[in-house]
């Protein structure tokens, strides 16, 4: 077993930022499942909501998160994303600037103000890309790609190592002082989501089984505007802040449908766009609505969104011309393992940070662009928290440390897996998405629970395995959250509580 001081799962904007800001006297092991650019940050196209009015962003969150919000969390956040913005300049983060030089500040919805930092329309990736950088650089930061972190080690209720699984089967144990979760969300639970292949959950249901607190998991956010395509899979983002630039919904039929809906039309918090869309789905007996930015000069469209342009053209839609087909898809995790504003959870020795964890700060709806700065902001309280606890111990000496892995493979006996796999990602869509109620909950329940007890029958060594028992396990925890929660709440919709939603 290789000792390290650090040990940090996951590679999105909270992993490696937790990794740069530990102390270079510490050694790291950074842990991914994939390559490290699959993540939900490398994904990630808006931008960042760091600059403006402090109080106004303050604000603008707790409206958007229905005031459920942990106000400390959400002081912390705007009061440091200042410091945020300035220490992803340092690390050469080049955001877009207007013809003076100034930094551009674009609009999203929710927000009233012009705050949201941004790189054309591939922020996250700007972002993850510098940070890869700079991590290259620093040698006390050892990387595991294609491996997967499959269970906790605990010892006196400290979390002291995990055990990890190879591709091929192989098992590797690692141990640390401090574990840190950056596992990110659990899109891929549905069949229709705009994140990352691998956001399944591993994170929160290791966590969960090491006996961590898992909080507010029914609070599962759908984007408004997903590209819509007639099968399910990944969606490509249709960024909030084509919106930001004046882009509007229209039905099949051309009509603008926002203003019924809110005050602040197309820029309204997006629980509820996602769920005006889906009304307007309903009403018109149609599988989407169309997003319109036609309107806008083209050299400014494929200025602004060059990647979204680019992506679409491939797809038949010329969104200089045609409107885009979109439809809501989910998208961002409320909820998960919950911990204190320095990344610690209730288990010693074991700390979460980004979309896996939970402070509170989003309440029960998260406001536009907020969570990439959740993830600087609590990855950097993170790591000053681990730096504290690690005080006055020696460093870990690590010799000879290699460990190649190979590229995934997928089983050859992994079709019931497949099919089970499909079989959850029909049941979460079709009774756990953007509005839910009693009955839909109960029947998702009980199919999740023979799921999983036609999987666990034929128990397997091998990711494909450990990953759809993780993904049961947290659409599970969904699930029994749902209906626990019996009132509507932001993105929590039951429709068997009756209330009417007013224009706000």
């Amino acid at each position: 077993m290789t000792n390290f001081d650090v040990i940090i799962i996951g590679t999105g904007i909270a992993g490696l930022f937790t990794a740069l800001k530990v102390e270079e006297k510490y050694n790291v092991l950074l842990i991914t499942k994939g390559r490290l650019e699959d993540s939900n940050s490398y994904l990630a196209q808006g931008g960042i909501a760091a600059l403006g009015n402090q109080s106004i962003h303050y604000e603008d969150t707790l409206k958007a998160g229905c005031y459920y919000n942990n106000k400390d969390a959400v002081k912390t956040m705007v009061a440091e994303a200042k410091i945020a913005v300035e220490d992803l300049i340092k690390i050469g983060v080049v955001f877009d600037r207007d013809v003076n030089g100034e930094l551009r500040l674009t609009r999203e919805g929710g927000h009233r103000q012009s705050n949201i930092l941004h790189v054309k329309d591939e922020t996250g990736k700007a972002i993850i890309s510098s940070m890869y950088k700079e991590i290259k650089n620093k040698k006390n930061i050892r990387i595991i790609e294609n491996a997967f972190a499959d269970k906790l080690m605990k010892y006196n209720n400290k979390i002291t190592g995990i055990e990890v699984i190879e591709t091929d089967g192989n098992k590797l144990e690692f141990s640390a002082d401090a574990i840190v979760m950056a596992t990110g969300g659990a899109g891929q639970i549905y069949g229709n989501t705009t994140n990352s292949i691998v956001s399944t959950g591993d994170g929160i249901a290791m966590a969960y089984r090491a006996g961590a607190i898992i909080a507010d998991m029914e609070l599962i956010q759908f984007h408004p505007t997903a590209f819509f395509e007639d099968i399910i899979g990944q969606r490509l983002l249709i960024s909030e802040a084509v919106r930001g630039e004046g882009a509007f919904l229209r039905s099949k039929k051309g009509r603008a449908f926002m203003a019924q809906y809110h005050k602040m039309k197309d820029l309204a918090p997006r629980d509820i766009v996602a769920r005006a869309i889906f009304h307007e789905m309903i009403k018109e007996g149609e599988k989407h609505v169309y997003l319109d930015i036609t309107h806008k000069r083209s050299s400014f469209i494929k200025n602004r969104f060059p990647m979204i342009y680019n992506k679409c053209l491939l797809k038949g839609i010329d969104i200089t011309k045609d409107w885009i087909p979109i439809a809501p898809a989910a998208h961002y995790l409320i909820g998960g393992i919950k911990t204190d504003l320095h990344g610690r959870t209730n288990i010693k020795g074991l700390y979460a940070c980004g979309e896996c964890a939970y402070t509170g700060v989003h309440g029960a709806n998260r406001l536009a662009s907020n969570s990439l700065l959740e993830g600087v902001v609590f990855a950097r309280r993170t790591a000053i928290a681990i730096n504290s606890s690690l005080k006055g111990k020696v460093k870990k000496e690590i010799k000879n440390f290699e460990v190649k892995t190979k590229s995934p493979s997928t089983s050859k006996n992994n079709a019931e897996v497949k099919d089970l796999d499909r079989q959850l990602k029909d049941v979460m869509e079709g009774n756990v998405a953007i509005i839910r109620n009693e009955k839909s909950l109960k029947e998702a329940y009980s199919n999740i629970n023979k799921l999983s007890q036609r999987l666990f029958k034929n128990p397997r060594n091998t990711v494909e395995y450990k990953v759809l028992s993780n993904k049961l396990a947290v659409a599970k925890l969904i699930v029994e959250d749902s209906l626990s929660k019996k009132k509507s709440l932001g993105v929590h919709y039951r429709s068997d509580e009756i209330i009417e939603e007013v224009k706000q």
